[in-house]
């Protein structure tokens, strides 16, 4: 058998055909490139951890790709996009609570629109979602997938590829409205019937202090001052570092629960962040978004400068198209006529507020 030497260039353009992809109009290191090695990647190892699984894509794309072009930060950002998506399920293993692993998503789909349906879950050891004849009509924006038929047969023919369909609000799966001083509150209780936790090496908290639009900058260790409930993350010795709550006397931790609380198949984080956001709204320095002109009289961007819960961003999925963010975390294309509901679930579910350049929509 020969051997060739291949350029980065066209091992790039072949990962990419292997992907599944076109690589005249995809890179590899695109965000659909990269969610789709994660997809990849994740058929063969699950059940893993994430770190393991943003590790193992690093080392197979960073050869290919310039210096700094991809990062763990980055890779880490996006698989927590394709978790809210569906696509991978993070849950406790059974004789570990404390150990959260990733599986494959079941093959499913939700109706978008008549006609337009997302599609999400992963097979196993690399099989394609769907069978050749749909493969060629999905349609992928950033992280998520999606597929155009005719409504008359769609459904036949999605459950012909093996997909199951999930209906639209199990899927979003919004949780019980309740203001952000009840969120606190609740919390707070749960907090004082846990017995004291000690010292907790390698603890990170949120500052609360910190500016809403710069999420990375907001995390560091606790210092003397720090009191009250704190959104932190603690290291263990295996797997991702573990989302919790913490109660800080002058720095020291003094008790702690970890997330999530409320459903167990939600990702920890998801209620980590609802509750930061809780945290802000009630110190009067709500996290914020911007709805910005796209340029069509149609549809508008709206961009997020902090980590959305798992509702949220399946919601924007379902009204929006995911967009390269610039200057922001997270931006969505979303139709005029839906930003109504949008920003009532915004602004009662998560407590944001809209920060609007003036003159746009």
């Amino acid at each position: 058998m020969a051997v060739s030497n291949l350029s980065a260039a066209e091992a790039s353009a072949l990962s990419v055909r292997i992907l599944g992809l076109d690589p005249d109009a995809v890179d590899l290191t695109s965000r659909e490139g990269l969610s789709a090695s994660l997809r990849r990647a994740a058929s063969f190892m699950c059940p893993t951890s994430p770190s393991r699984l943003v590790s193992a894509v690093l080392g197979a794309v960073s050869p290919l790709s310039s210096v700094g072009e991809v990062t763990r930060e980055s890779l880490a950002d996006l698989l927590e996009l394709i978790v809210a998506a569906g696509d991978l399920l993070e849950l406790t293993r059974d004789e570990d609570r404390s150990i959260r692993l990733l599986y494959l998503g079941p093959p499913s789909y939700i109706e978008r629109e008549p006609g337009m349906y997302l599609i999400s879950g992963v097979r196993p050891f690399g099989v394609s979602l769907v069978d050749f004849e749909l493969a060629s009509l999905v349609e992928r924006e950033g992280h998520t997938r999606a597929i155009r038929l005719d409504p008359v047969d769609a459904a036949e023919r999605l459950a012909d590829a093996g997909l199951r369909p999930i209906e639209r609000g199990r899927w979003v799966a919004t949780p019980k409205p309740e203001s952000a001083v009840s969120l606190i509150g609740r919390i707070k209780s749960r907090i004082d019937a846990t017995p004291s936790s000690g010292g907790i090496e390698g603890l990170q908290v949120i500052d609360p202090s910190s500016k809403v639009r710069y999420y990375r900058g907001r995390w560091r260790a606790p210092k003397a001052g720090d009191t009250g409930d704190f959104t932190a993350r603690r290291p263990q010795a295996y797997g991702a570092d573990l989302w919790c709550v913490v109660r800080l006397d002058d720095g020291v931790p003094t008790r702690m629960i970890e997330l999530p609380i409320d459903n167990s198949v939600v990702p920890g984080r998801d209620e980590a962040w609802r509750f930061q956001m809780a945290i802000d709204a009630e110190r009067g320095v709500p996290q914020q978004f911007t709805v910005e002109s796209s340029g069509s009289a149609t549809a508008v961007v709206v961009k997020f400068f902090s980590p959305l819960p798992g509702f949220v961003e399946r919601y924007l999925q379902l009204i929006g198209l995911s967009l390269q963010p610039a200057g922001a975390l997270i931006a969505y294309r979303v139709p005029v006529g839906a930003m109504p509901s949008l920003i009532e679930l915004l602004t009662s579910m998560v407590w944001m507020k809209s920060t609007s350049p003036e003159g746009t929509l």
